[in-house]
């Protein structure tokens, strides 16, 4: 794949959040109409997650979400942000990326990620464990190899339709990812979430150690961020309250839940324990956010810094028509060619 571009490209991971009050069948529907809104904008690929009994994630089963999405939308690439393959035997994900690119022949990213579940009863639930993760790199050799028609790990058997296809392939970088992207020839993404001289650091190890494939010829560097714009400084960054406070919860009780209205979190504020506080404030920082110039100036240091290729945007909150207005105004200042910007209501 010859991954040369003039411009950085502007792509969004949608995780699917729940809303409090609101049925999660509701969320996995939200998720498809944003992915035919988001088409409309200009963004070029919009990618899903896999995330196991969570209660504010609905995006469990991200090939399944992935073909409802790529049915919805007509020209935006699609994709998974990422399959943990330590949940998978890499024959059955071969199986259905390779069903998915049969149905949607060159809109299909397959991102992959070597996560496992949070507790220990969902990795029993799912038949791993935490040292799952360490066999990443063998099962990511042996998924590419089904689409080459080479591994060998199972000789003589084929995956169908996979083999003899060309689904660009991503690694979600935590820990050793940059490493093993390298090695394997793969393309990169990473965030800013250990600070940015670690991604830094990790971008560079993998840029010196890649090795060209026939995937990808050259490194392709991902980089994810949370990205807000909105009329003032302050209407972004609450669009980035409903999430700290999520964020904040599952820290202090161990369990990620639906997201809640900016009203609601502007009035647990006063009452938050010093820990909650902490966590909050911590979950704010480190995000791109405020007018379009601010954003334009925070954007232009984060890809100039890194050199990446594309930017994935993961921004989510509470109010549905608020985080559009964002990937809209975004829109706009990346010039992505899509609907103006419109005016906005204040975030709920």
């Amino acid at each position: 794949m010859d991954s040369t571009t003039v411009a950085p490209r502007f792509s969004v991971l949608d995780r699917s959040r729940t809303r409090a009050g609101r049925p999660q069948a509701e969320a996995l529907q939200e998720t498809v109409r944003f992915a035919r809104e988001v088409e409309g904008l200009g963004y070029h690929r919009f990618w899903v997650s896999e995330h196991h009994s969570v209660p504010g994630v609905a995006g469990s089963a991200p090939t399944v979400l992935a073909a409802a999405v790529a049915a919805a939308t007509r020209r935006i690439r699609v994709g998974t942000g990422g399959v943990m393959l330590p949940n998978h035997r890499p024959l059955v994900v071969a199986e259905q990326f390779g069903v998915l690119e049969s149905l949607f022949p060159g809109r299909i990213d397959m991102g992959l990620g070597r996560s496992v579940g949070f507790t220990d009863g969902i990795r029993r639930a799912l038949g791993t464990d935490k040292g799952a993760a360490d066999g990443f790199g063998a099962q990511l050799a042996e998924l590419i190899g089904y689409f080459a028609g080479t591994q060998t790990v199972h000789p003589q058997v084929h995956a169908r339709p996979a083999e003899g296809l060309s689904v660009p392939a991503f690694v979600l970088a935590t820990g050793a990812g940059a490493e093993i992207a390298a090695e394997a020839g793969l393309a990169l993404v990473i965030g800013d979430v250990r600070g940015r001289e670690a991604l830094l650091r990790a971008v560079e190890r993998y840029r010196a150690g890649f090795r060209p494939s026939v995937m990808w010829e050259r490194p392709y560097v991902v980089v994810s961020a949370t990205v807000a714009v909105a009329a003032t400084t302050e209407d972004a960054r609450r669009l980035l309250l409903p999430e700290a406070w999520a964020m904040a919860y599952s820290r202090t009780r161990g369990v990620f839940p639906p997201l809640e209205p900016v009203a609601d979190v502007l009035a647990r504020e006063a009452s938050m324990t010093a820990k909650e506080r902490e966590f909050y404030e911590a979950a704010q920082r480190g995000h791109i956010h405020g007018t379009a110039d601010e954003v334009r100036a925070g954007m232009a240091d984060l890809l100039g810094a890194t050199g990446a290729d594309e930017l994935l945007v993961t921004t989510s909150t509470y109010d549905r028509a608020a985080q559009l207005d964002s990937y809209r105004r975004l829109a706009a200042v990346a010039e992505l060619g899509g609907a103006p910007v419109t005016a906005p209501a204040r975030p709920a």
